[in-house]
């Protein structure tokens, strides 16, 4: 987790892998590659990597899953704790912590991956 943390206030860059500007899923990559995890570079993809766990299951870094611009898995977090997540949005603009109980990301929410 204090990979991803470390990088809050890094700007949005669609497309973006590196700490020059992330979007959603290469702030994943980027993160678990640093661990030593190699990670597929697309959301929906991602989606398909390690074990489904429930919502009530989420531990810090579990993968969560949105459904926003398109249908099915097109937003990606890291779970920093069972309600909280660190995530690259493209509004605001900068890697950020927000609340899985958000009713924006509640709505939202497709489900949660445990990789390990």
């Amino acid at each position: 987790m204090a990979a991803a943390l470390n990088l809050r206030g890094v700007q949005y860059r669609n497309g973006g892998t590196d700490p020059a500007g992330f979007d959603c899923s290469g702030l994943v990559a980027y993160v678990f590659g640093q661990q030593g995890l190699t990670m597929p570079r697309q959301t929906s993809a991602q989606f398909a990597v390690g074990a489904r766990i429930r919502k009530d299951q989420i531990q810090a870094g579990d993968l969560i899953f949105f459904s926003t611009v398109a249908p099915g898995a097109s937003h990606v977090g890291i779970a920093v704790d069972d309600d909280e997540f660190v995530h690259a949005p493209s509004s605001g603009g900068v890697v950020r912590v927000e609340r899985l109980a958000l009713p924006y990301w509640q709505r939202r929410f497709i489900g949660a991956r445990r990789v390990r």
